[in-house]
């Protein structure tokens, strides 16, 4: 026991948590100290930002002209609905006919829909398809 040290002390603690180094005290006293504090700002960091108006937003809602989808026109509507009653054919039938939803010839119909060309060229296809079937000789 005579070859002890007293003179060395081994203090043993822990280090200051995550939430005490976040702590406003924690920052001001390691400034105090001169050590280095890094310190960066979250964009709303908690807090519920998602339906905060932006510039853009703004901008975009002062413009004068309205913007919107192109529509198919009516008069396209009224050739598929002749084009589908002279072939004798119902809004569900030409929908089967063409692997369509029977509310996608309706849109079309009435103008509502969106136009999309492989949509029309089904369309076109189904209206016309019994005229190009060849008859039994």
């Amino acid at each position: 026991m005579a070859e002890s040290d007293w003179d060395t002390v081994t203090v043993l603690r822990k280090k200051g948590s995550a939430a005490q180094s976040k702590s406003k005290q924690a920052i001001l006293t390691a400034q105090r100290k001169g050590e280095a504090v890094e310190t960066s700002k979250k964009w709303a960091a908690g807090q519920n930002k998602q339906h905060v108006v932006t510039k853009n937003t703004a901008k975009l809602d002062r413009e004068t002209e309205e913007l919107s989808h192109q529509r198919v026109p009516l008069e396209v509507g009224k050739v598929i609905q002749l084009g589908r009653q002279n072939k004798g054919l119902t809004q569900k039938d030409l929908a089967t006919k063409i692997n369509e939803k029977p509310q996608i010839i309706a849109e079309y119909e009435s103008g509502k829909a969106i136009p999309n060309n492989q949509v029309m060229g089904k369309i076109e296809r189904g209206c016309t398809i019994l005229e190009k079937t060849p008859t039994a000789i």
